[in-house]
């Protein structure tokens, strides 16, 4: 094909790809590569810290921690049993739409952005809601019997 004007086409074409290039990583312009983590307990007035370097005084609180990165957390309050919870990062249903988006444009380059930056993810579970037991509370649970469901009672005995 043969351009009347090619000056004008190259203006066209820095135009087009300037507008292609502002369209990738949709995920990461409408959701961010952090998100909200919450931690609550019972009692509450616990201790929290994480694996990745953020702590709180006391429960409730919460933290902005980046998407992508998985994290253990610990809780903990004199009088109490420690807990610790590992806390997941994967695609979440708004960060797999934004995917979806960015293939449907042609953005290879902003589903590369997006899946890098966390922006697809969700940490789970969020809220993170603990109860923490006494030693006494601990020892107890430990020592009580554990339930059996009715199909497993009855398999062990032989019965379908």
């Amino acid at each position: 094909m043969i351009f009347r004007n090619p000056a004008r086409f190259g203006v066209r074409a820095l135009v087009l790809a300037g507008v292609a290039l502002s369209l990738p990583a949709c995920a990461t312009v409408t959701r961010g590569s952090s998100q909200q983590f919450s931690v609550q307990s019972t009692p509450p007035g616990a201790q929290v810290s994480t694996s990745n370097g953020f702590e709180c005084q006391a429960t409730p609180c919460t933290f902005r921690m980046p998407r992508k990165d998985a994290f253990r957390i610990t809780v903990s309050k004199d009088g109490y049993v420690a807990q610790t919870h590992d806390i997941t990062s994967s695609v979440s249903g708004a960060g797999g739409t934004a995917m979806a988006g960015n293939i449907l444009i042609g953005g290879i380059i902003g589903g590369a952005i997006d899946a890098t930056s966390g922006a697809m993810n969700d940490l789970k579970p969020n809220p993170l809601i603990v109860t923490l037991r006494t030693p006494a509370e601990e020892a107890a649970a430990a020592q009580a019997p554990v339930a059996t469901p009715p199909a497993a009672a009855a398999a062990a005995a032989g019965g379908e």
